[in-house]
């Protein structure tokens, strides 16, 4: 029996996995809200007492999470939450040998190998170099970038904190959106647009005085409502903003590819693009994401897909956590 968790800023999902010649599946699972929760361990203790009825006569051999945050000496300090998630108080908690802490877009490279191609929605099918580095990047609550080198073996994940690097505008628009930001936080990083609050953030940039109904609730979020008012053309505001947002996307997915040459492909996870699929299928992600002067045919031969399995950080973690007690 394997236990696995993806623990963000939002949301924390945990499910028990069975082993099968080498293969999991899931026999049970829940979800928590992140915030209603002072640490983890409180949610681990939750998950446990609900998921002792699946544990008959059978012992947890290992677990394995994924945490938004940097792993240092086996413990992560969420980057969104104030929690410390630490290894070696987790093992104690569940009286478990092996305990694997990865970073949650670690988490979700790890899931890659085991996914379905049903799971991947292709926006450019280019052309892979076998053995060469991936990218992978998501946003969701915050936003994750990774890369993928081939060991020999296996593709190994090094997670990055490259979304709190600095915003880079791109076009006059987005350097208007830059002087903007600056009002507002000492450092513009590609996390501040490129997040769930972003899409507030984007539509206050395009036109500050047009205020919807749910922007007067400070408990509120409004991306899915501007995301949605953008979708079905409800809203031309919400329209332009979620067409810059996915702009500014595709343009750091290049960026990031260059960076690490993913010859080998791009994939962009996290809960936003499953959520935006028509627009991210439309062009604009793509054509953002090729837009780089002499550069333009390199990136256009690059694979480039989305992750659909929101659960991906969760397989991932849980694969790792097999691995440790092979």
């Amino acid at each position: 029996m394997i236990l696995a968790g993806d623990v963000g800023g939002t949301k924390c999902n945990l499910a028990l996995f069975s082993e099968n010649n080498g293969k999991l599946d899931v026999i049970y699972r829940q979800r928590f809200a992140s915030k209603e929760f002072a640490q983890f361990d409180l949610i681990v203790k939750e998950f446990s007492r609900q998921a002792a009825p699946h544990l008959p006569d059978k012992k947890i051999r290992a677990a394995g999470f994924g945490v938004a945050g940097p792993v240092i000496n086996n413990r992560i300090h969420a980057t969104n939450l104030p929690w410390i998630v630490d290894a070696d108080m987790l093992a104690r908690e569940l009286n478990v040998g092996s305990i694997v802490l990865l970073n949650d877009l670690g988490a979700t490279g790890h899931s890659l190998e085991h996914l379905p191609p049903e799971d991947f929605c292709i926006l450019n099918a280019g052309t892979p170099l076998p053995g060469a580095s991936r990218a992978l990047l998501a946003a969701g609550t915050g936003l994750g970038e990774g890369i993928l080198f081939w060991d020999g073996s296996r593709y190994c994940v090094v997670p990055s904190e490259g979304g709190h690097s600095d915003f880079a505008p791109r076009t006059d628009q987005q350097i208007e959106l830059l002087r903007f930001m600056r009002h507002r936080y000492p450092q513009v990083s590609w996390e501040l647009i490129l997040s769930g609050r972003g899409f507030r953030t984007l539509h206050d940039f395009l036109a500050p005085s047009v205020k919807h109904p749910i922007f007067d609730d400070p408990d509120a979020d409004p991306a899915p409502f501007i995301t949605q008012s953008a979708l079905d053309k409800s809203c031309p505001v919400c329209v332009e903003a979620l067409e810059l947002w996915v702009s500014v996307y595709g343009a750091e997915a290049g960026n990031l590819a260059l960076k690490v040459l993913a010859l080998g492909g791009v994939y962009v996870a996290g809960g936003i693009a499953v959520k935006i699929l028509p627009k991210m299928k439309d062009g604009t992600f793509l054509k953002s994401f090729t837009d780089k002067w002499h550069f333009t045919e390199v990136l256009g031969n690059i694979p480039l897909s989305i992750v659909l399995n929101e659960s991906a950080p969760l397989i991932g973690a849980a694969y790792e956590a097999l691995a440790s007690v092979k």
